[in-house]
């Protein structure tokens, strides 16, 4: 994990950036600073508990706190941002400690007990101001210029996809969190454990509470693969055990890493088509660079994978046709990636220039998420994957698709649900840097 003292410098220099992009588009827009909330946690209907905090993420590109409601950022070009930290006198909850850390330097800090404090700490008047935040019910009576006015949103959100050595660093240690949880994770399996256990193992191996996670994972024993974002956790072992699906990451500084493996128990001809998937997906890897057109890269892993059906026996036509008629679909129906950071499915994976617009996906495959040309900086996910997903099978059954599909070896391979495997790329003009493989390289040695 990179050391505090390469994360102060790290994160000194991650600050220039992100003021210099907030310092050109401000007073493009007529505004004077930014407010930037880390946002509050609503309450359960008819109850007087909160749901789990999540941070806004435009919070956290700022400072690394992620377990402190209502505290603020506010930025002013050509003065050092302003952190107005949210410590009330309580009894009931005991209160946040002061920031302490390799990134607080760079901040004026002040403590406020709640938000009347908080808008005391800002300039009396706040007409040019824009906030950032999902508002809260105090907001309308401060007087600021705009709520997250699009104008200045989306050539934030553009630029945001081109992340920082800082923030490259973080999502490293994250990828570094997360291989340690899998590894645990592949040992419970082995093991025979229940999905629950499974689960259990990844949180205890990453030293992590449910709600500090990226994204609720997804553990999946046998066919339960095959659901795409399966959220069950059973707390029972299946009476055979076949395979494992774990899409799990964890989180460092608030940047998340989105990782997923695929494990066979005992089946050799499973295992044989793991080893083989994961050859198509390093191949993928191995394509991602500056310049490349993302939509151009998904269609070309349904290239791969189409012919990797064909050559396992599960189709019965070439991969070209495979594509032309929409039978890779049925075994691939998702996008092959997205772009990562400060959110999962990270801001602006869509966007055709800072202005806005989108650049739509491939005509048959609504479910990419990312569209854009890759630029170095960019960290994306790769995630192809090969399903038996019983109501897609059903539906190409019932059409032209049947005649290429080999129907009793899918019967045969419906129990394993189906395979992903997911590692997540720093883009550079050269090539990427696979975070995720060094990271469980770092830990087998």
């Amino acid at each position: 994990m990179t050391a505090t003292a390469d994360l102060t410098a790290l994160h000194r220099s991650h600050l220039e950036v992100l003021r210099g992009r907030f310092d050109r588009v401000l007073p493009k827009c007529g505004y004077s600073g930014v407010l930037i909330h880390a946002g509050t946690p609503p309450l359960v209907f008819q109850d007087d508990q909160p749901y789990p905090f999540r941070v806004h993420a435009w919070f956290k590109a700022w400072a690394p706190l992620t377990d402190v409601p209502d505290c603020f950022v506010y930025y002013e070009p050509g003065r050092a941002p302003r952190l107005i930290f949210h410590r009330p006198t309580d009894y009931w909850y005991k209160p946040a400690a002061l920031p302490q850390g390799y990134w607080t330097p760079q901040f004026e800090l002040v403590v406020v007990a709640d938000r009347a404090q908080a808008r005391r700490a800002l300039p009396e008047a706040l007409s040019r101001v824009a906030c950032i935040t999902a508002g809260f019910p105090e907001l309308a009576a401060w007087g600021l210029g705009a709520v997250n006015p699009p104008e200045l949103l989306a050539p934030l959100d553009y630029a945001r996809a081109t992340k920082t050595p800082y923030e490259i660093a973080c999502v490293r240690a994250a990828n570094e969190i997360g291989a340690r949880g899998h590894a645990a994770a592949a040992r419970a399996f082995a093991c025979g454990a229940s999905e629950f256990e499974i689960y259990a193992a990844f949180l205890a191996a990453c030293a992590a509470r449910e709600q500090e996670l990226p994204y609720n994972p997804i553990v999946a024993l046998n066919e339960s693969a095959a659901v795409l974002h399966y959220q069950l956790l059973e707390r029972r072992a299946p009476p055979a055990m076949h395979s494992l699906l774990i899409d799990a990451g964890a989180e460092f500084a608030g940047f998340g890493s989105d990782i997923t493996r695929t494990h066979a128990f005992a089946d050799a001809d499973f295992a044989a088509l793991i080893r083989e998937f994961d050859e198509v997906q390093q191949k993928l890897c191995a394509r991602v660079r500056a310049g490349v057109d993302w939509c151009e890269l998904h269609l070309e892993a349904h290239r791969r994978v189409a012919e990797l059906l064909e050559k396992a026996d599960i189709t019965r036509c070439g991969a070209a046709e495979a594509l032309e008629r929409g039978v890779s679909s049925v075994f691939l129906p998702h996008g092959l990636g997205h772009l990562l950071g400060l959110q999962v499915h990270d801001v602006g994976g869509w966007m055709r220039s800072p202005e806005g617009g989108e650049i739509a996906p491939p005509e048959g495959h609504p479910f990419l998420r990312l569209t854009r040309v890759l630029e170095p900086g960019f960290v994306v996910t790769m995630e192809p994957g090969m399903y038996f997903i019983g109501p897609l099978l059903e539906a190409a059954r019932a059409d032209h698709r049947a005649a290429h599909i080999n129907w009793p070896r899918v019967a045969s391979l419906a129990k394993f649900g189906g395979i992903r495997i997911e590692d997540d790329l720093a883009v550079t003009a050269q090539g990427c840097e696979n975070l995720t493989r060094a990271a469980f390289a770092a830990l087998a040695a």
